[in-house]
């Protein structure tokens, strides 16, 4: 159930986690890739006493849609196991529509096939536990490290390193020139100096990393710590006050050889773009050619049931902001649209009988498969609202318009997580931006196939969308 404003928590899938050994880091994004193909191999080469052309060309397919592979180290046993049958499920399943619908199966055998539905899987967990088993040895010499700055980001960053069990950093405390009792952490980490002290403590402790947690404001401060740590050996770095600006897309770049940081960006540049329009015309002509009998059915029980259009039109903002116009069933017995629009609630009267089963079931959504296509909307993205609802929220819940960096989607992460159906309260909105920044701040292809099986289950066990 949604929980008002409470912090996400969000893992995503082929991110490097600081802290952890470089090689270590490469083994977590080679690892369900590399499980994947080479059990393939193994088993059309056991079967059919070969490696075909088109096992090959599948095994690139399966490299490009998990590479890098999750990081589950951190994860309870039953919970990384959960993760990697609901993945590769995911997986299986969309590579077997597509080679059914495109007529490639065929050049397939299909008792290969099915024995590599469950070796794979199998050699993935298998793959999973070797490597929790052997992730100590790879990591070597525990590296010492120091905090300057006991404010909330450089706490959170100790709590980060503190709840890694696989991280080779060892922190050994803080530096801060406020005095003991005013520090709101001082009895959770140790306070080992003033920042004066700094330089001294690092050289005569063997410190390895620096992590400097200060205000961008106390440049002086900064540069002076720099010039007294320019006799040491320890590796520094910067930890940016992310609370102050949220970082959406946050990344280094250059704009004619001048340095410039990304504040808030959409992830959907450069080849991602392309990964993400090309993946939404392709899943959206397949799940349309595969549902159109449903929509036909739909249309017609719309049309019996009750008088007015089957589709209903209405704006919405999309990418950028920009109006556009986005297509659902009619499941009300109003057609409204406008500056002013009450949002629909439990045992609504303008609901119609059919349209509480549709909504429920959000199968209401389906046309929106066509605005997709039309490049207005994106399968998996922030849910769009009303054009009358987003002038309410916009003004009373900060980064709201920030969701908008992309195509609205007919799925979403916070629909999968709770936040689907009326948001009755402000607390429930924000949680619904919440999570839509979230998406945008950790978007990969495999998050949006996540989504995409997530969505399928909620549909038939979620009862808050009506």
């Amino acid at each position: 159930m949604p929980q008002g404003t409470a912090p996400v928590r969000f893992r995503t899938a082929g991110r490097l986690v600081v802290g952890r050994n470089l090689l270590l880091n490469l083994f977590e994004a080679l690892l369900d890739p590399m499980v994947l193909v080479l059990s393939l191999w193994i088993v059309s080469v056991l079967i059919l006493e070969r490696l075909d052309p088109a096992d090959v060309i599948l095994s690139l397919v399966v490299f490009s849609l998990t590479y890098p592979g999750s990081t589950r180290l951190n994860v309870s046993p039953w919970r990384a196991i959960r993760d990697i049958v609901v993945g590769w499920l995911t997986i299986f399943g969309l590579l077997m529509a597509f080679g059914y619908a495109s007529g490639y199966l065929r050049y397939f055998d299909s008792d290969a096939l099915l024995t590599w539905f469950w070796v794979a899987p199998a050699s993935q967990v298998g793959a999973h536990f070797f490597l929790r088993w052997v992730a100590p040895a790879v990591h070597g010499r525990a590296k010492r490290a120091v905090v300057a700055g006991m404010n909330e980001q450089g706490i959170a960053l100790a709590q980060g390193l503190r709840e890694d069990a696989y991280s080779n950093i060892q922190l050994v405390g803080f530096f801060d020139d406020r005095s003991h009792d005013r520090l709101d952490h001082r009895d959770e980490f140790p306070l080992l100096g003033k920042l004066g002290d700094l330089p001294g403590f690092v050289k005569k402790n063997r410190i390895d990393l620096i992590y400097l947690s200060l205000p961008m404001t106390t440049q002086q401060r900064i540069l002076s710590i720099l010039d007294g740590l320019r006799d040491t050996t320890a590796s520094i770095y910067f930890v940016p006050d992310t609370f102050v600006t949220d970082l959406i897309q946050g990344r280094m770049g250059t704009v004619s050889g001048i340095p410039v940081v990304a504040v808030c960006e959409t992830p959907f540049t450069g080849v991602n773009g392309i990964v993400k329009r090309a993946s939404d015309i392709i899943l959206s002509l397949l799940i349309l050619a595969l549902i159109s009998p449903l929509l036909l059915l739909i249309a017609l029980a719309i049309k019996l049931s009750s008088p007015g259009p089957v589709i209903f039109r209405q704006r919405r903002y999309g990418l950028d902001g920009r109006d556009i116009v986005v297509y659902k069933f009619r499941t009300m017995s109003v057609m409204e649209d406008g500056d002013s629009i009450k949002q629909a609630e439990k045992g609504d009267p303008r609901i119609t009988r059919l349209g509480a089963f549709l909504r429920a079931k959000s199968l209401d959504e389906l046309p929106q498969f066509f605005n997709v296509i039309q490049g207005r909307m994106s399968i998996v993205g922030p849910r769009p609202h009303a054009v009358a609802h987003n002038e309410l929220y916009r003004k009373s819940i900060k980064g709201y318009m920030l969701r908008h960096k992309v195509r609205p989607g007919i799925t979403g992460w916070a629909q999968v997580n709770g936040y689907r159906g009326e948001t009755e309260s402000l607390d429930k909105m924000r949680g619904r931006v919440d999570h839509d920044l979230d998406y945008l701040r950790n978007w990969s292809l495999r998050l949006d196939l996540h989504i995409i099986a997530k969505t399928v289950l909620v549909m038939f066990r979620d009862e808050r969308a009506w």
